[in-house]
C-alpha cells in the first residue's frame, strides 16, 4: 500500500512537472509594439517633434536667431502635417486640424514678437497646442514629457514638452535651469 502511495505521488509529481514546462511553451510572447498610426504620419511628426525641441533648447541657450530658424521650420513641419493619413475618426482629424492651424498661428505670433520675454510666452501657449495635439492624434512612435516650471512669468508658471525626463527649463534658463518637475509622461505605444 505504501508503495503504491509513492507510485501515484511520484506520478503526480512527474505529471506536474511536466504541465509547468507546456504552460511555458504554450504562453503567448508579448506582441511587438505596432503604431496605431500610418508610416507617413509617424514619419512627418517625429520631424514636428524633434524641431520643436530644437525650439525648446534654444530658449535655453536664448538664441534668438535659431530660435525663429526652428520657428518657421515648425511652421512648414505644422502646414504639411498629413492629418488626413491619421487611422481615425473625421471627428478627431478635424480637432487635429483645428489644433494644427492654431498651432501655426502662434507660431507666427512667435516670429512677429521683438524681445525673448514675449517669445517665451509665445513658447507656452505654443507647448500647450503641441501637449493638445500630441494626445489628439495619440503620437505612439515615443514617449513625451510634460513638465512644468511654477516659477516662470514670475509665478504664473508654464509648461514645455520634452523627449526626456531630465528637467532643463527654457522660461529660466540662466538663473532656474533645472527648476520644475514632469507633470505627465505620454506614451501611447502599444505593447
Amino acid at each position: 500500500m505504501k508503495n503504491f502511495l509513492l507510485i501515484i505521488l511520484l506520478a503526480f509529481i512527474a505529471s506536474c512537472g511536466s504541465s509547468d514546462k507546456k504552460s511555458e511553451e504554450n504562453k503567448p510572447q508579448p506582441a511587438l509594439s505596432k503604431s496605431n498610426n500610418t508610416d507617413v504620419f509617424n514619419i512627418a511628426f517625429e520631424e514636428l517633434m524633434n524641431n520643436y525641441y530644437h525650439l525648446k533648447d534654444n530658449f535655453i541657450t536664448e538664441s534668438d536667431t535659431i530660435i525663429n530658424v526652428y520657428a518657421r521650420k515648425l511652421i512648414v513641419n505644422i502646414d504639411s502635417l498629413p492629418l488626413t493619413t491619421l487611422k481615425a475618426d473625421t471627428n478627431v482629424i478635424a480637432t487635429a486640424k483645428a489644433t494644427a492651424q492654431s498651432i501655426s498661428a502662434e507660431l507666427n505670433g512667435l516670429l512677429a514678437e521683438k524681445n525673448i520675454e514675449a517669445k517665451r510666452k509665445s513658447f507656452a501657449t505654443l507647448s500647450e497646442e503641441m501637449y493638445d495635439l500630441i494626445r489628439t492624434v495619440q503620437y505612439d512612435k515615443a514617449t513625451v514629457y510634460h513638465a512644468h516650471c511654477p516659477m516662470a512669468f514670475n509665478g504664473v508658471g508654464a509648461n514645455w514638452l520634452s523627449n526626456s525626463a531630465d528637467i532643463k527649463n527654457p522660461y529660466i534658463p540662466k538663473q532656474m535651469l533645472s527648476c520644475g518637475e514632469v507633470t505627465d509622461s505620454i506614451n501611447f505605444a502599444k505593447k
